[in-house]
């Protein structure tokens, strides 16, 4: 074979090409771990901000809506950059196979917190060698094992329970012997308490409407129609009525109530009418009290004061709420069974500052925004800072609270009063920020009651947080289909959301509950309310 043949050519072309694909495998892969990389570091600042946030918030609260939302910013783009990472760290790796030239890429990801020890553990073992894939010798000893622990889900399992009850007939005295039927959860019930919870929690909890559980349960095998599972969460909602009577007592009880309402669309003749829902708040626990948080809901198609003069008639004491006029008549002195002190939310009176505020809302409007105002700034600002007095002694004595704003709060007030008032003089009447002053002048006592009284909280969040779901809720479910409709759905968030406040599993809780109630003596329903059965079920774990 000659030098410079043709077959020395097309191997050296081939060589030239093999290593300039090489070449371009490995710039290929440099690249795909720049791009990984880059995507990880974006991904770890994300989470590294979010953090720093969380801690900010724990440490000194939530200063504004600003900051709430920022929270909400930060936990979206952390979503998205944590996915992009993903997908770059894949690409990383099969680009990184084609070459020797370049190491896979792994990316630095945040701790995985250990799975929950109560969950059931499955054991796959990988079959082990038979003979020593060194030597072929079948002489092995085990010296341990890595387990390796990855997270499963199983599919929603459906089984039908059937209840056998045996006859017996004496053959001394032909008497035919059967036990006794056992107590269902509801009469003629053909649907398990475990079944019924997830329904009437799905639809109450989740805001998912029947009709869409319905198709869930039928693409997964079972049908189930619309009507027939309407009827059982009816008929539930009467069952556990007996249950929403104690709750109803011990919020009542109380010598302090956060309220409040929301609008909620009903049915009506070719139209939707607007209905309310109303919530009174029990909740101690900013104060140190030892009685355990619930919430009462109400239903009323319309929004006039003697819904609230009714709900609250056996009440008497602190009331937090904002100044809706059918409130009026519950603060006069000579009500029966007393009255009732009213107490303005301070949180109300920060919206309509932080609204002429909001610098970031502002932007988004363009050039046509209003200007910032310098006033809603000043206001916001002393606003804030008696917010962040109240988050030092949260959880405080009455008797704590109370010395703490008089010596700290009590000059801040004075001071934001006095500023109001003399910037006030300076304003149109038709000035938005005189407007927002005006709200908080006029009604200067009521806001200042948390001043004479520990027990008093500076904002009505309390009951704001307890409609939210429902505020939530209306985009899933539309509207309700009737007054009856609004009714059920009031005594079932009054249990849902009871059940949330005292850290317990409302689904858990619902099942129990339907599975017993039927069977427990009037006098020991106590034992199911939220915060007993909780207390049950936690000296059981220890037993």
């Amino acid at each position: 074979m000659n030098a410079g043949s043709p077959l020395d050519e097309i191997m050296a072309l081939r060589a030239a090409l093999a290593h300039a694909e090489a070449r371009a495998d490995a710039a290929e892969a440099d690249a795909a771990q720049a791009r990984a990389k880059a995507s990880s570091d974006q991904a770890f600042i994300a989470y590294l901000k979010l953090e720093i946030e969380k801690l900010r918030r724990d440490l000194y609260g939530v200063r504004s809506e600003r900051k709430a939302r920022l929270l909400d910013q930060l936990e979206l783009q952390l979503e998205e950059l944590e996915a992009t990472a993903g997908e770059d760290e894949l690409a990383a790796e099969q680009v990184a196979a084609k070459t020797t030239a370049v190491e896979a890429f792994s990316r630095r990801k945040p701790a995985r917190k250990p799975f929950p020890g109560h969950l059931p553990r499955e054991r796959v073992v990988v079959p082990a060698p038979t003979a020593c894939p060194c030597c072929g010798s079948d002489k092995l000893c085990k010296l341990g094992e890595t387990i390796t622990e990855t997270l499963e889900s199983i599919p929603r399992q459906w089984k039908v329970i059937q209840t056998v009850r045996e006859r017996f007939s004496c053959r001394a005295c032909e008497t035919i012997t059967q036990p006794p039927a056992p107590f269902h959860t509801i009469p003629r019930a053909w649907a398990g308490p475990s079944l019924l919870a997830m329904v009437l929690f799905e639809k109450f909890g989740q805001h998912q409407p029947l009709n869409r559980q319905c198709e869930r349960f039928a693409r997964e095998g079972v049908e189930i129609s619309l009507s027939t599972l309407a009827d059982q969460v009816g008929t539930c909602a009467a069952v556990l009525k007996p249950l929403l009577r104690l709750i109803e007592t011990h919020v009542m009880a109380a010598g302090r109530l956060h309220g409040d309402d929301t609008t909620v669309p009903v049915l009506a003749k070719g139209k939707t009418d607007t209905g309310r829902i109303w919530v009174y708040v029990r909740d101690d626990r900013p104060f140190g009290g030892p009685a355990p948080p619930a919430a009462l809901f109400h239903y009323s198609r319309d929004r006039c004061g003697e819904h609230a003069e009714r709900h609250l008639a056996g009440f008497a004491g602190i009331l937090q709420a904002d100044a809706f006029a059918g409130y009026n008549r519950l603060y006069r002195a000579d009500r029966q069974p007393g009255r009732i002190v009213d107490v303005s939310c301070w949180a109300h009176a920060r919206r309509k500052f932080f609204v002429l505020a909001d610098i970031a809302a502002n932007a988004r409007r363009g050039k046509d925004a209003s200007p910032i105002s310098p006033l809603a700034l000043e206001a916001v600002r002393r606003i804030d800072a008696l917010f962040d007095l109240e988050r030092a002694i949260n959880g405080h004595s009455p008797e704590e609270r109370l010395a703490a704003r008089r010596e700290h709060s009590a000059p801040l007030a004075a001071e934001l009063e006095a500023w109001m008032r003399a910037e006030r003089a300076r304003l149109s009447r038709h000035n938005p920020v005189a407007k927002a002053m005006d709200y908080m002048l006029r009604r200067w006592e009521t806001f200042t009651v948390f001043l004479h009284d520990g027990r008093v909280c500076l904002t009505n969040n309390a009951a704001e947080r307890a409609l939210r779901g429902i505020a939530l809720g209306r985009k899933s479910w539309l509207f309700c289909g009737s007054d009856r409709g609004g009714e059920r759905a009031a005594v079932m968030y009054s249990l849902i959301v009871t059940a949330k406040m005292n850290d317990v599993d409302p689904q858990a809780w619902l099942a129990d509950v339907l599975a017993r109630i039927a069977d427990l003596p009037q006098k020991c329903l106590h034992e199911l309310l939220p915060w007993n059965w909780k207390a049950d079920q936690e000296r059981k774990k220890v037993a």
